[in-house]
């Protein structure tokens, strides 16, 4: 999974890899990332995941092949 920006930063590296249960969907990803990445845990809730270049919501079921990236919220003016 790639990560972006504050995502980045707090887990200190660009992509992280995750063994999850089959199937496993964007909601278990995100579970199993708060798990595994705790520094990431408060920032999870606000953040888009997208799969294969498209938004994805946490039922989205996740195949082996799938590119994935954690987006964290933008602010700014």
């Amino acid at each position: 999974m790639k990560l972006f920006a504050l995502t980045q930063d707090l887990a200190g590296c660009e992509e992280v890899s995750l063994e999850v249960e089959k199937p496993a969907t964007i909601g278990m990803l995100r579970e199993t990332l708060a798990k595994e990445l705790p520094a990431l845990a408060p920032v999870l809730a606000s953040c888009a995941f997208a799969v294969n270049n498209e938004y994805a919501g946490n039922q989205r079921v996740l195949e082996a092949s799938d590119e994935i990236a954690c987006l964290p919220p933008v602010s700014g003016g």
